[in-house]
């Protein structure tokens, strides 16, 4: 067998494609190859079945430092994001892997599968939540939309649906009132947990969407976990969405992402002294403080996303919230 040290140094998202494309390296050459990796976030490889570990000083094992340069081309070609990884492990190894599921590939222990996370004030019992992230990076601040929007939407359903708000201590996440507040309280992995005894999620553009379509649902209906993500205009949807989200992109309706996505990082500059607040970076169009493809996303628009889920039939109310 081949065997392959696969290292990266990306952010968690750019891990769950990297999982991709193992899991479909090994399901279009089985029994060809052995593969260990080295990455920044080892939580998204727990109970992983296709890795043996192996030692980067034996003279058999080949290390290589994954690079995903299909994301250069993401305005210009139809690919997704999922076949980034695989797109290069392909070029670098000789191979020819094909993606054979939309979503990357995580796996839960029975015992993360049998009760929620013993975090904060969640119930062992109530698994009809929907996760809430109202912000995150200030790198990509670009991404982030209208806290008092996401206020309103969560109003809205206030009784039907409970919302828990999670996010990275030390990142933007405004209090969002009504939600179960998790903020800085959920290692990764209890996150995972939680996405997966979740009902649905509601977010930007960011790691937990890809987490939404990687971690398997509890229930066999629906199949795949709603997910309402409020995108604008920065990243072309054909690379990031996936099918049974609800992806609110303006990509096509301003002349500063007709062709694309503008793949800039901050709304402002921030002053920090990071590269990210070079002129090349910063949004071109701002309007009330958020980029003009966040602004035209209104609190109805996600809402109206939200409700097409049990208005279709795909999932119901939770009763208990009902009745309280």
């Amino acid at each position: 067998m081949r065997k392959l040290i696969l290292r990266s140094t990306h952010c968690a998202g750019d891990t769950v494609m990297l999982t991709a494309a193992i899991r479909d390296l090994h399901a279009c050459y089985p029994n060809q190859f052995m593969t260990d990796v080295r990455t920044m976030h080892p939580e998204l490889w727990e109970n992983n079945p296709h890795l043996t570990p192996l030692r980067e000083d034996k003279g058999t094992v080949e290390v290589i430092d994954c690079e995903c340069p299909l994301i250069d081309l993401a305005n210009q070609r139809p690919h997704h994001y999922l076949e980034g990884f695989i797109d290069f492990l392909n070029k670098r190894l000789g191979i020819h892997v094909e993606l054979t599921a939309f979503k990357g590939d995580l796996h839960l222990s029975f015992a993360e599968k049998a009760n929620l996370p013993g975090v904060g004030d969640m119930k062992r019992n109530d698994d009809t939540f929907w996760i809430l992230v109202a912000g995150g990076k200030r790198d990509f601040t670009i991404k982030w939309w209208d806290a008092h929007r996401y206020q309103e939407v969560v109003d809205h359903f206030r009784g039907r649906i409970q919302f828990v708000q999670i996010g990275a201590e030390g990142a933007y996440h405004p209090r969002i009132d009504g939600a179960i507040d998790l903020r800085g309280k959920t290692s990764l992995r209890q996150l995972i947990q939680l996405v997966y005894h979740s009902q649905g999620v509601l977010c930007p553009v960011t790691f937990v969407m890809h987490l939404a379509a990687a971690v398997e649902m509890k229930y066999n209906h629906p199949r795949n976990r709603p997910c309402v993500v409020v995108a604008g205009g920065r990243e072309p949807p054909h690379w990031e969405a996936y099918p049974h989200h609800q992806f609110i992109h303006t990509v096509g309706a301003l002349r500063c992402c007709e062709r694309g996505g503008c793949w800039r990082y901050r709304t402002v500059a921030l002053g920090d002294g990071e590269f990210y607040d070079r002129a090349e970076f910063l949004c071109v169009d701002v309007v009330n403080g958020l980029p003009r493809c966040m602004d035209m996303v209104s609190a109805e628009d996600v809402i109206r996303r939200i409700e097409m889920y049990f208005q279709g039939g795909a999932l119901a109310y939770s009763a208990a919230l009902q009745s309280a």
